[in-house]
């Protein structure tokens, strides 16, 4: 069997279509590490001593602003973040304005940038816990903020009681899930939310291209004959079906992981390796579920990426079995590809989470994607049972793998006795 399935990839390997998508998940996971570097979320300007207004983009942008924050790089106190507050609203006092927005040129990158990062999610946490609505900066009680954690655990408690008033057993499983968070957080600077959704962007390309690879396995047979010659020999049913998925999911497997490692590899030696022990929740909402951070969180992604783009894999290989036409073939999978999508743009948004949760792509397409998934707060909720939605994403693809494996092995050795 090891030989056949030798053959089997390197035959997938040889192929024209094979090459150029393996060499475009190449270039693509190159460009994708890189284009967050040059976002104007890096860029910042500073005066020189000739008074010329000095603007620093791409990797100078993110070592300035490292420099910038030196001060609040580490563990993130109470008072620190007291001291941004006040500090946010002496400079909004100082010029007459209300929000960062109103300042003259250049005055928030000098002034306000510094300490910025400590101000994400303040509001946030000192939101009204009947309405939700958060207070505007300047209404803030600095000393508030002396109880800066205590005031992050009572909002994950008010925030659930709205989001899923209905369902105490998801109130408690979040309460749950944040108190397994590590505090105080800890923030270094450089790293930005739009790496980390590039990560996810990158996935969902190399998991349509994998598909395009996968979904002429056994199609490509049946529609030039040479499956009619395969099944005269002695391992031409069952076990010839098994290698042919094998060696789908070898090399699906394999471009996938690649492309996850290089990008890691890259992105993290552009911002600066150090990010990775910031916490997730600086990044994002102050009071996400996930108790992980920056670094754990992109292995956690591309490790369900994995099993997501398995279980796509697996309905692909599925369908190939079952379709004699390739164009068809195509067709039919990347409808599948993008059903995620649709469900969530078509239907309710109760009833959606359902579907799309357990779609076999329903991972890395970018509007129902597990990091988002991470980010928010939405449960399955069946009864007194509630289950986060990334953990039934996880549990889908574990069942879907296997599942649709099994029936691709068994369409196909089938297929000509119908």
């Amino acid at each position: 069997m090891m030989r056949l399935l030798k053959v089997e990839i390197k035959r997938i390997l040889k192929t024209r279509l094979t090459v150029i998508l393996l060499s475009a998940a190449l270039l693509l996971t190159l460009l994708m590490a890189y284009l967050p570097v040059t976002f104007p979320s890096n860029t910042c300007s500073y005066t020189d001593a000739q008074g010329n207004t000095v603007e620093l983009t791409g990797l100078q942008g993110i070592a300035y602003k490292k420099k910038l924050q030196a001060d609040i790089t580490g563990t993130v106190t109470p008072e620190k973040v007291r001291r941004a507050v006040e500090d946010y609203q002496a400079c909004l006092n100082k010029y007459g304005v209300e929000t960062s927005y109103d300042l003259p040129d250049g005055v928030y990158d000098t002034e306000i940038l510094p300490y910025a990062p400590l101000l994400r999610g303040i509001r946030e946490i000192l939101a009204d816990p009947d309405t939700g609505l958060a207070p505007a900066i300047l209404d803030i009680d600095p000393e508030k903020v002396d109880n800066y954690y205590d005031l992050c655990d009572a909002r994950i408690v008010s925030l659930m009681k709205q989001e899923q008033k209905e369902h105490p057993a998801a109130q408690q499983v979040a309460i749950d899930l944040y108190s397994q968070v590590k505090k105080p957080y800890v923030f270094y600077p450089g790293y930005t939310a739009e790496a980390m959704e590039y990560q996810g962007f990158l996935a969902f390309l190399i998991l349509l291209l994998c598909t395009v690879i996968a979904a002429p396995v056994f199609t490509s047979d049946y529609q030039t004959g040479a499956d009619d010659i395969y099944r005269c020999t002695k391992y031409g049913k069952t076990r010839f079906a098994c290698t042919k998925i094998l060696s789908a999911f070898l090399i699906c497997g394999t471009a996938y992981s690649g492309s996850a490692a290089l990008y890691l590899l890259v992105s993290n030696s552009l911002f600066g390796w150090e990010c990775t022990k910031s916490s997730m929740q600086i990044l994002y909402s102050i009071i996400s579920l996930p108790a992980m951070n920056i670094g754990k969180m992109q292995i956690f992604f591309a490790a369900a990426g994995l099993l997501c783009l398995l279980a796509m894999i697996s309905l692909t290989l599925f369908l190939s079995s079952k379709i004699k036409s390739m164009t068809v073939c195509l067709f039919s999978t990347f409808l599948f590809f993008i059903l995620p999508m649709i469900v969530y743009m078509s239907l309710p948004e109760g009833i959606g989470i359902w579907i799309y949760g357990i779609l076999p792509s329903g991972a890395l397409i970018p509007q129902t994607g597990i990091l988002y998934a991470a980010a928010d707060f939405d449960f399955w909720n069946i009864g007194n049972i509630a289950i986060w939605l990334p953990h039934v994403m996880i549990g889908a693809y574990v069942v879907e793998v296997p599942l649709f494996t099994c029936l691709a092995v068994h369409s196909y050795a089938k297929y000509r006795m119908k």
